[in-house]
Order: C-alpha cells, then structure tokens, then sequence
C-alpha cells in the first residue's frame, strides 16, 4: 500500500502557496477600486486553509525521500489539485463561471497550454487577468522541476538521458528538488523581469506589459485582449518572438551559462536543432506570405517568425489570424504545433530531443540493414543512447499517437466537427493552446464547446503536460500493488 501522507504534505504546502499568490490580484484590484478583491481574499483564505490543514494532517509521514511510486503520484495528483483552487476566482468573481469553465481555464492556465474559454477579456477586473498570467507563470517554473527533478528519475519518454546531464537526484528528489529549483528560478524571474522591462520600453502599457511576460517566458499565451497579441504589431513582435525562444530552450543550460560555461546552449544538440527548425519554417512561410498574398517582406518575415515561434514553443499568441492564409500555412501550423522546444524549457508537445532520439534509431536500423555484422550505436549530443531510452522515446511517440487519436474521436462523439475535434485534441494534448476553424482557432475560443468536451480537453492538458506516460501508468493495477 502506498503511503500518500508524503504527497498530501507536498500538495498541501503547494495549495498553500497557490493561496498566497492570489494576494498580489487581490491588491492590483483594491488599487484599481472596481469592488472586486474580496473575491480573491476569499479564494486566497480557502486556498491557503486548505493547504494548511493537508499539510498539518500528513506532516508526520513526511521523510527525506519519495518512492517511485509516490513521485508518480505526486506529478499527476499536484496537477490536479491546484487548477481546482485556481478556479475559485474565476467561480466567485466577475465571469461567475460554471466550475466545469473555471476548471478548464486554471488547467489551462497551469499547464501552460493557453486555451481559453473566456470572451471580452478587456471588461474583466484587472485582478483576474492578473491571476490567470500568475497561473501559468507558476505553472511554467513548475513543468521545468518536474523535468529536471522528477521526470528524468521516472524514467519517462526518454527523459532519462538528461539525468547525468543536469543534476544527480536518486533517492533524494525532495531536498534537490529545492535547490534546482532555486538556481532555475533565479533566471526564471529574471527573464521575465527582462522581458517585462522590454515591452514596457517598447510602448506596452505597464499592466499589459507585466501580464504579457508572464505569459511569455510562460509560454503560457493568456492574454489580457481577445485579440491576443495582435494589438500590439510591430517592433513588439520581434521582441515576444525572442523571448518566446529563450523561454523554450532548456533552463539548466542558462544555470551552467551564468556559472562560467559560455557555449552551454551552443554545445546541447536540441538547441541546435530547435533554433535550425524555426529558422527554416519561418523561411518557408515568409517566403509564401510574400509571394502568395500581398505581404511585403517585413511585414511577411514578422509575422512568420512571430506566429511559427508562438505555435512551435506551445505559447499560443496570434498577431494574425492564419486561418486565412490558405490550407497549406495551416497545415504548417497544425503539425509544428506537435514539434514543441527543448527538455526542461517551459515549452510544451512531443519536444525536440525525442525527434532526434527517433531519427538516430531509424539511422542506426538503416545501416543495420546496409551492413548487417556491423556495429552502431545511436548518439544524441556525443553521447551512446542506451535501449532503454530509445524504447522508452517509443513507447511516448505509440502513446501520444493514440492518445491523439482517442480523444480526437471521442471529441467528435460529443458532436464536434471533423477539425475541431482533431485539432482541439492536437492542441490540447501538445499544449499549445488555439486550435483551427472558427470556432477554436486563433481568432475564437472554447467557450461554446459543450461540457464533455471541456473536460475531456482539460484531461488532454493534463496528460500532455506531464508528458503521458507518468499519467497512465497510475490506471494500471501493479501501479497500487506496488
């Protein structure tokens, strides 16, 4: 029998901070004057209770280490525990939401994925659109620990390979769970107090400006307009597009940066391989604005890098709605959106490495098949890739693929159309957040979607965030015989 009480003190100080943070929208909203902060000091004294007393009530099974079995618990249940208190703002505020639409928008906000099922996002409180940018500005420093600290020890999607690499955590995830954490959240707010400054500089209102870096070295994508970005073209653009970048490439190398190794990025394959594949879409795309539509070749390129590092980190902003540029672009957009960043950024989806992973093996099997008494060994950043990682890169590409599948029919039984119901499942389960067609692509939102397909939706957030694997494996029966 698993003992939970460790998990339940580790969830419950976590509801607790979740609590806490709900101050800062409370006082944004008391200086504004507009009557609303007693939603959020009640949310906040709920929250905060509530984690108090899980935590108090498991504190005496608390010890140095967790088991395996109880950090798969702990990623998959923290998950779910803090988008239900990040919904009661939303529940007692100025939308007075259903649960099931507060639910959704706190999973979405948490995860990083963007999607909103919110409309007329310029007349709600400040105080609200505050708190959803300080959801997935926590969620975005959460997703990075979890792939340092808990993943590469769970052995989960390949993620293992990155164990050595960053950080050394066996048997003793929780104390260095702390001190990653506090090396990577230093950069973290630091490039977020960056980007802030720089829109700001740019001519970005001072609130606007806080909320959009939140969700920018989030990748988070919550906006405070339902135009998204597009209020805000021009140099702006250029700016979000390199923020978007930094923010997607993985954070231990910005601690080894600081720490005196000048070519951390330059060094990690997946960098590489990420910076290579945006240059490139973002060619092939200027070049068809510019020679299919009447775009001049600034306006082309800007558009093309801002909206292709948008989709392909999983932020999610539009400056454009791209639906209209013809069903090649879009084409484009839907499968970069299944790429996704680096491991350990805060971007989102299959993620670069494992298409590296998988192009090795289908090399390696390819020379096998040329010459077949010789010997090769996949490598990914000059290093042997053992069986176990390739299999386990496999086993997530299998999953993703079915799990695309499934909730895409599912979508389509609650009497969703063909493209909604496979790009919402698309972009639900990379975490991007728009989908196509009118009414979840770039230019709408999710609120006209029925009850079951919001819940099955914000099921996908969750899974594709904690990258599948570490979800399923708890509906399966020698997961509680453990």
């Amino acid at each position: 029998m698993i003992d939970v009480r460790p998990v339940g003190y580790v969830i419950g100080l976590l509801v607790a901070v979740l609590g806490a943070a709900m101050v800062l929208p409370m006082l944004v909203d008391i200086a504004e004057g507009n009557g609303h902060w007693p939603v959020f000091a009640e949310s906040a004294l709920i929250t905060a209770l509530s984690g108090g007393l899980i935590a108090l009530a498991c504190a005496n099974g608390v010890r140095e280490g967790l088991s395996i079995q109880q950090t798969f618990l702990l990623t998959t249940v923290v998950w779910v525990a803090l988008p239900i208190f990040g919904a009661l703002p939303f529940v007692f505020g100025g939308t007075e939401a259903r649960f099931v639409d507060a639910f959704f928008e706190a999973m979405s906000g948490l995860t990083t994925t963007g999607s909103t099922v919110f409309s007329g996002l310029e007349t709600l409180p400040r105080g609200l659109l505050l708190w959803r940018g300080i959801l997935q500005w926590l969620g975005g420093i959460g997703i990075i620990v979890v792939a340092m600290v808990f993943l590469p020890e769970l052995r989960v999607g390949g993620m293992q390979i990155f164990k050595t690499e960053a950080f050394d955590t066996l048997g003793k995830i929780l104390p260095r769970a702390t001190q990653i954490a506090g090396q990577i959240s230093a950069i973290y707010l630091g490039l977020t107090v960056i980007c802030m400054s720089s829109y700001a500089v740019l001519g970005m209102p001072m609130f606007e400006a806080v909320v959009h870096a939140l969700t920018t070295v989030s990748t988070g994508g919550f906006s405070t307009s339902d135009a998204s970005f597009g209020a805000y073209s021009g140099v702006m653009e250029y700016a979000a597009s390199l923020f978007m970048i930094l923010a997607a490439l993985p954070f231990v190398r910005f601690v080894q940066l600081v720490n005196g190794n000048p070519l951390a990025l330059w060094q990690d394959s997946q960098v590489r391989a990420f910076l290579a594949t945006v240059v490139v879409l973002v060619g092939v795309t200027g070049v068809t604005l510019t020679h299919v539509f009447p775009h001049h070749w600034e306006q082309a390129l800007r558009e093309a890098l801002f909206n292709i590092t948008s989709i392909i980190s999983g932020t999610g902003y539009a400056s454009v709605d791209y639906m209209s540029w013809g069903p090649f672009l879009i084409s484009i957009f839907f499968f970069i959106g299944l790429i996704g960043g680096c491991a350990g950024s805060t971007a989102c989806s299959v993620k670069i490495f494992r298409y590296q992973l998988l192009f090795a093996s289908v090399r390696m099997q390819v020379q096998k098949i040329r010459a077949p008494s010789g010997v090769f060994v996949p490598r990914y950043n000059k290093r042997a890739v053992t069986d176990d990682v390739l299999s386990s890169v496999m086993a997530f590409f299998m999953f993703f693929i079915v799990s695309l599948g499934l909730f895409a029919v599912a979508l389509s039984l609650t009497g969703l159309d063909f493209i909604t119901s496979v790009s919402g499942a698309a972009t639900a389960l990379a975490n991007v957040g728009p989908g196509l067609g009118d009414q979840i692509g770039p230019a709408g939102h999710f609120g006209g979607l029925n009850d079951t397909a919001k819940w099955l939706l914000a099921f996908a957030m969750l899974i594709g965030r904690l990258e599948i694997l570490s979800v399923y494996v708890m509906f399966t029966l020698n997961f509680w015989r453990a």
